[in-house]
């Protein structure tokens, strides 16, 4: 079984790594490649982890698709082997007093590994490159800690899981709230008590903040920023809107876990839940992931909760799900994967000609490059281009290297970026922003055309092309600066 297992991870991995190699690059993703160029301690949306894995991967593979996202895939083949290594160890007693037979371990170690590969979370992380990328093995790897602590009692890998869990609060702030799962289960059990009175998770604790003062720091000097601003509506109450929050908030869980995994993970947290007293495993889990439920729960009583945001509750999720008992988590499996097999066929393909409200992957990714080359065709020799959304600035400085790209954007004042005061060029807008377009940046603007993105036919959208003379120095809202070039 595990020759097997092995072969079947190997394959996988090399068909991410194909698509993550030929699928565009989303605006998301060329705005964190723009990060990875300008090194800092954090930025606006998110911790800095996106960036140095990015960095990482551009190195090994320049700016290339595959380059942006080499980590993706690996981590995910990665995090496989550890999530199957933790649920081996969460069904474990204390100091290694297995709770089964290993049989029944490796059973759980497989249903583990494939339930979570099973996601669309996973499937499409695997070969994208955002934040959620280094959360979600930073997690893994905090699960596979505590799984060895558990099943060893050796207290130095709570020294591993503040590492893990520090990590991944460099990727993404919602890594606080299993951290705070985690921190409920030693205040609130027998067991994490006992460890209360040991260094060790107090330790664990300092190395999360040593690890995340960076960030903090960061956001001092910027006004706190990026805190204001994924904190600033965590107490919005509008009970008018509430249900439909809340109604999102699931839909969106049971469409990323995909509903027959759905269903088995929730299987799997109530068997924690119902088993919390009696097995401090199971007490564990629950608190893992039932206070980050309750959060998310209380955010959507006053404002949407993306969909990704609870993804990071997955693996201990897919954990959790692997100790029960039920016939068909093999097909349950198997209709994640065939899903996830659909959204690569069409990211990379596009057999299916859906409309972009349907079709994602039309919506962000397609068109990029033709874009670039049309609105390059209509630059005067020497000019710029700029834009006013920051990710197709970056996806234009990603694809046209030989030009000035400009970003024009009160967000790029935070990046240590070369100011733009003077020049003449092309300027982008989307058609849904024309109307409320602040031209307060420019000395002179002419609208010269429209021009179109999109794949086989099928119109993603349309901007709005401008003749423009930059005012020295910009003014209005937005900042202008000038981004880094991608490598020919």
């Amino acid at each position: 079984m595990r020759v097997w297992g092995g072969v079947a991870l190997l394959a996988l991995t090399l068909v991410r790594c194909i698509v993550a190699a030929q699928a565009p690059l989303s605006p998301d993703e060329a705005y964190y490649w723009v990060w990875s160029r300008v090194p800092a301690a954090g930025y606006l949306d998110h911790p800095p982890m996106v960036a140095v894995w990015i960095r990482a991967g551009t190195a090994l593979l320049g700016d290339t698709p595959l380059g942006i996202r080499l980590l993706a895939p690996l981590a995910a083949a990665m995090g496989t082997l550890l999530v199957a290594a933790a649920a081996r160890d969460l069904a474990a007693g204390p100091a290694g007093t297995a709770a089964t037979g290993n049989g029944a371990a490796a059973g759980r170690m497989v249903r583990a590994g494939v339930l979570l590969n099973a996601t669309l979370a996973l499937g499409v992380g695997a070969v994208t490159m955002t934040p959620d990328t280094p959360l979600l093995f930073f997690i893994v790897l905090a699960l596979w800690a505590l799984g060895r602590l558990m099943a060893t009692g050796r207290g130095a890998w709570w020294l591993v899981v503040g590492i893990a869990l520090g990590l991944a609060c460099d990727s993404k702030y919602t890594a606080v709230l299993p951290g705070a799962g985690l921190a409920l289960w030693l205040f609130g059990s027998r067991q994490g008590r006992l460890w209360l009175c040991t260094p060790y998770p107090w330790c664990a604790g300092l190395l999360v903040l040593a690890l995340f003062t960076p960030v903090v720091l960061w956001n001092a000097g910027h006004h706190w920023a990026s805190f204001v601003r994924q904190g600033g509506r965590a107490g919005d109450w509008r009970p008018a809107r509430a249900a439909q929050f809340l109604g999102e908030l699931a839909g969106g869980q049971v469409g990323l876990a995909t509903p027959l995994v759905f269903v088995f993970m929730a299987g799997g947290l109530w068997r924690a839940v119902r088993h919390a007293r009696q097995a401090p495993v199971s007490a564990l889990l629950a608190c893992w992931t039932i206070l980050p439920i309750v959060v998310f729960v209380q955010h959507a009583l006053g404002d949407r909760v993306q969909a990704n945001w609870p993804v990071l509750l997955y693996p201990g999720l897919a954990i959790a799900a692997a100790s029960l008992a039920w016939r068909g988590w093999m097909g349950a499996s198997a209709l994640g994967l065939a899903l996830g097999a659909v959204v690569y066929v069409q990211s990379t393909l596009a057999p299916f000609s859906l409309s972009p409200h349907l079709d994602i992957t039309l919506r962000q990714m397609a068109g990029w490059p033709d874009l670039a080359r049309a609105v390059d065709d209509m630059t005067p020799p020497g000019g710029f281009v700029a834009a006013d959304e920051y990710g197709m600035a970056s996806e234009l400085a990603l694809v046209l290297p030989h030009r000035r790209v400009i970003g024009i954007e009160s967000r790029w004042a935070l990046f240590d970026l070369p100011r733009a005061t003077r020049g003449e060029g092309v300027f982008l807008c989307s058609m849904r922003r024309v109307r409320d377009l602040d031209t307060q940046a420019f000395a002179r603007i002419t609208r010269v055309g429209t021009v179109a993105r999109g794949r086989a036919g099928r119109v993603a959208e349309r901007y709005a092309v401008f003749r423009v003379v930059l005012a020295p120095p910009a003014s209005g809202d937005g900042v202008a600066v000038v981004l880094p070039s991608g490598r020919p």
